[in-house]
C-alpha cells in the first residue's frame, strides 16, 4: 500500500481487507451497488451475504421470519436449474410462486412477480437479490396482517412510494385484504403452521384465568384459520377465592372485545380435546398460543373499538372481488 501511495496509485482494494468491510458497512444499499460496478473483486465482495445481512435485518426484520428466507431459497434455487422454463412455458409474466397442498387445502406460500431477474443469481448475492425483490414489491411474502379483530395470514408486498404494504388473502381464491397497510400492521407469522393447518398447542395444561391468548378460528373446514385474541376466563361455578378454575378439563375463552351480553363472549373448549373444535353455526376453534409479551397484548388491545361491538355475532372478513395474481 504503501508502495502504491508513493506512486500515486490507491485504490479501495489496498486498504487492509478488515479496514475495507468497516468501510463497506457504513454503505447504503444504492451505495454498495454503485462500488459494485468499480472492478470485479469489488463486485464480488459488496454483493455478498455478509454486508446484505444487516440491510435486510434493519428495514425487514420486524415482519419477515425464517418462512421467507426459505421461500426464497425455494426461487433461487428453482431459477439455477431452469426448471421455471419448462413450469412457465404459457405464462409471459415469467412469474411464480410454492404451492403446497391439494385443493380446497391449497396453500400458496410465496409469489414472484418475474423470476427473470433471478437468472444468473449466485450463492454469494442470496441476501442482496432478496432485499430488492422485496423492496421493489415484486416479491410477495409471507406474513400477518391485523384486520378489524383479526389477525390474517397472508401474502404482501412493499409499496417503497407509499411506504406501505399491500396484502392478498386466501378464502376460496385470492382476495385483496387490504392497500396501504403500515408497518405495525404487518409482523413475522408467530408460528410454523401452515394457515390450513390447525396449530397444535403446547399450553392447554398450564391455562389459567387471566391468561391472554391467541386461537385460531375458521368459519368452515375449507378455510384457512384465522387468528383471535382472547383472555381466559373462570368457570361459571367458580369461587374465586378459591379458583380451581386450572384443574377443569373445561376451558373457559373470553373474547373481551365484545360486550357481556353476546352470545359469543364466551366460550366453552375442552383441554383433553386436541383436534379441532366447534360446528357449522359458530365455526372451527383450532390450536392455541399463550402471549407472553406484554407488547403483542397491548398491540390486540389497541385494536378495540372505541366501543365494544354489540353485535352478538363474530367480525368475518370483507368479502372484496375476487383478485388474481399476474
Amino acid at each position: 500500500m504503501e508502495k502504491n501511495m508513493k506512486n500515486g496509485l490507491v485504490s479501495l482494494l489496498d486498504l487492509p481487507e478488515p479496514t475495507l468491510d468497516l468501510i463497506l458497512k457504513c454503505f447504503s444499499p444504492n451505495e454498495l451497488c454503485t462500488v459494485s460496478e468499480v472492478c470485479v473483486s469489488l463486485k464480488d465482495k459488496c454483493q455478498s451475504d455478509h454486508f446484505w445481512e444487516h440491510h435486510i435485518k434493519h428495514k425487514w426484520g420486524r415482519v419477515i421470519g425464517d418462512a421467507v428466507y426459505k421461500e426464497w431459497e425455494w426461487h433461487i434455487t428453482i431459477a439455477k436449474e431452469g426448471s421455471f422454463l419448462n413450469q412457465n412455458t404459457n405464462n409471459q409474466t415469467g412469474s411464480m410462486g410454492t404451492f403446497t397442498g391439494v385443493w380446497p387445502n391449497l396453500y400458496l406460500g410465496s409469489y414472484l412477480e418475474d423470476c427473470k431477474v433471478l437468472n444468473g443469481q449466485r450463492p454469494n448475492n442470496f441476501l442482496m437479490s432478496l432485499y430488492f425483490s422485496l423492496e421493489s414489491g415484486r416479491f410477495w411474502f409471507p406474513a400477518q396482517v391485523y384486520k378489524g379483530l383479526m389477525l390474517h395470514n397472508a401474502l404482501v408486498s412493499y409499496d417503497s412510494e407509499s411506504n406501505t404494504f399491500q396484502a392478498r388473502y386466501q378464502t376460496g381464491g385470492w382476495r385483496c385484504l387490504g392497500r396501504n397497510i403500515e408497518w405495525d400492521m404487518v409482523r413475522v407469522p408467530s408460528v410454523d403452521s401452515p394457515p390450513y393447518v390447525m396449530h397444535v398447542s403446547d399450553c392447554l395444561d398450564n391455562l389459567k384465568p387471566e391468561d391472554h391468548i391467541e386461537i385460531q378460528w375458521r368459519g368452515n373446514t375449507h378455510c384457512p384459520y384465522d387468528w383471535w385474541y382472547a383472555v381466559i376466563g373462570h368457570l361459571d361455578s367458580c369461587n374465586k377465592n378459591n379458583c380451581q378454575c386450572h384443574w377443569s378439563d373445561t376451558l373457559i375463552v373470553e373474547f373481551r372485545q365484545y360486550p357481556e351480553i353476546s352470545s359469543m363472549r364466551r366460550i366453552r373448549l375442552s383441554r383433553k380435546n386436541t383436534g379441532e373444535q366447534g360446528d357449522p353455526r359458530s365455526g372451527y376453534y383450532g390450536g392455541i398460543r399463550k402471549l407472553h409479551n406484554e407488547d403483542e397484548i397491548e398491540k390486540w388491545k389497541k385494536l378495540f373499538p372505541s366501543q365494544v361491538q354489540m353485535a352478538p355475532v363474530l367480525y368475518m372478513p370483507p368479502v372484496a372481488a375476487q383478485i388474481q395474481i399476474l
